[in-house]
């Protein structure tokens, strides 16, 4: 009897505890989505060469943009929602959209870095010089930028995996047809 009433309350401290890192992890990653936003978007840099280079005249960097908004917002929303009673008894609806904001993060992630290496890089085969070496400050800043978006990704895949604990923690786990 003794063994169960403590292994209750260590699962309630166990529980608390995450419950405090999932808070935690979710006002982390605003920070770095804003200054990925910041960074992003007043990026720019003027070449006597080629012209001025603005983050809007890349999709990729819009796109990461946009989902680092997301990102922003629905993390606030969500750590503010998780000290609710009545939503947090709702883990699923934790679960579906932190799956939904980690996965439009990869993407983001994976797009603007698809654009950093042809930047950087060139692809000659397609007739595309590399421009990093005309426009240095602004592939510096995109790196930058794409670092804090890598960050915010990092939070939110450790934030799915919470949340799909705490989501499926409610069900027993399987049973060995050689034990029934």
């Amino acid at each position: 009897m003794r063994t169960q009433i403590d292994d209750s309350a260590s699962e309630k401290n166990h529980l608390a505890m995450l419950k405090l890192i999932d808070w935690a992890l979710r006002l982390c990653s605003v920070p770095f989505s804003v200054a990925t936003i910041w960074i992003t978007v007043t990026n720019k840099e003027d070449n006597s060469s080629y012209g001025m280079v603005k983050y809007n005249d890349l999709s990729g960097l819009k796109y990461m943009v946009l989902v680092s908004a997301l990102c922003a917002c629905y993390a606030l929303a969500a750590a503010a929602s998780s000290w609710l009673k009545f939503l947090v008894s709702k883990a699923w609806i934790f679960f579906l959209s932190d799956q939904i904001i980690a996965y439009l993060t990869i993407t983001s992630v994976a797009a603007v870095t698809e654009i950093y290496y042809l930047v950087y890089h060139g692809a000659k085969e397609d007739s595309w010089s590399e421009a990093c070496s005309s426009y240095g400050m602004f592939c510096s800043k995109v790196k930058l930028a794409i670092i804090l978006h890598v960050i915010t990704f990092f939070c939110f895949f450790v934030l799915s995996v919470i949340s799909a604990f705490r989501a499926f923690i409610v069900f027993d786990p399987p049973i060995n047809s050689q034990e029934v």
